[in-house]
């Protein structure tokens, strides 16, 4: 699995996981008038639900639960450390060509920023809710 996969798979499936325990207990508001039918009781969400992945409250209560400060809304390295990724250079450097960045890699610094902003922005074109100012 691809780097920028893993880390989909990490925070999708943690909002996934959080979805699926909290409204199976409680009634959908406005009943099923909404237009699309509720899925049968016990089955595993369909894939369109993960567009309703809130992509900051799923890595903030990440954040609440590690005792390491890590600054995952600018770096990308405590990005990866929050989400249980190796976050090595090379592994970096890997993520950087999965996404095409064409910059010096060498330049780490201004990779490091371009990484986190294309991982965001990727995110919320897969699906994710990303505030505005972490895809910026």
């Amino acid at each position: 699995m691809s780097i920028f996969g893993k880390i989909v798979s990490a925070i999708f499936g943690h909002g996934a996981q959080a979805e699926t325990v909290a409204p199976a207990n409680a009634p959908s508001p406005g009943g099923t008038s909404g237009g699309a039918a509720p899925p049968a009781p016990g089955a595993a969400p369909p894939a369109p639900q993960a567009s309703a992945v809130d992509v900051e409250a799923v890595l903030g209560g990440l954040a609440a639960k590690t005792s390491e400060k890590l600054d995952w809304r600018h770096s990308i390295v405590d990005l990866m450390k929050l989400l249980d990724l190796d976050s090595s250079l090379a592994a970096r450097k890997e993520l950087a060509h999965e996404l095409n960045y064409s910059g010096d890699t060498s330049d780490s610094a201004t990779m490091n920023i371009w990484l986190h902003k294309q991982v965001m922005t990727k995110l919320a074109e897969n699906g994710g809710k990303v505030p505005e100012d972490l895809k910026h």
